[in-house]
């Protein structure tokens, strides 16, 4: 997918900007053919050395861009060359996907193995042991808490969580 595909893409340009932030986002949606210095990079977009600098590396740190240092013979200052690789994008938002497919598991699996007690004055939701150790009154209005209804909520996780194995074609099975 060509780079002007993908950041076209709603979803992918969401992703670019969860990772490197409103004042990062400039770099990430215009990445130029071939290598391109960080100054090179400030200087065409109007920003900040350190904001470019920025959001290279985090592009870096999610295999997004790569740099090679070259040495000046004259002063030896290094100068790093930067080169984007959005064709990892599709890759590195499955991976995502099933981060948060695991996560929302152990999250239903613990709204359905607890239960909860709710300070409606204080909207604190409290497990049965906490609940209990406090002798079933919020530690911070002493208002009774009363046992709270899950269902609505493990409901939603259930549907997305079969909404996710859909889109991954993820088994479940036993």
């Amino acid at each position: 997918m060509a780079f002007e595909d993908l950041l076209n893409d709603p979803v992918i340009q969401k992703y670019l900007h969860e990772l490197v932030g409103p004042t990062g986002m400039p770099v990430a949606a215009a990445p130029p053919d071939g290598e391109v210095t960080d100054e090179e990079l400030a200087e065409e977009l109007g920003l900040e050395l350190n904001d470019v600098r920025r959001a290279l590396f985090i592009l870096y740190e999610n295999d997004l861009a790569t740099y090679r240092r070259v040495r000046d013979e004259d002063s030896g200052w290094l100068t790093y060359l930067w080169t984007f690789h959005y064709d990892n994008i599709p890759e590195n938002l499955q991976e995502e996907m099933y981060r948060l497919l695991d996560a929302l598991e152990d999250r239903e699996e613990y709204e359905r193995t607890h239960e909860f007690y709710l300070c409606e004055v204080c909207s604190i939701r409290f497990e049965f042991g906490e609940a209990m150790d406090f002798g079933f009154e919020c530690p911070e209005c002493g208002s009774p808490v009363e046992a709270m209804d899950n269902d609505r909520l493990r409901e939603a996780m259930g549907r997305r969580l079969e909404e996710l194995r859909e889109e991954l074609n993820v088994d479940v099975t036993g």
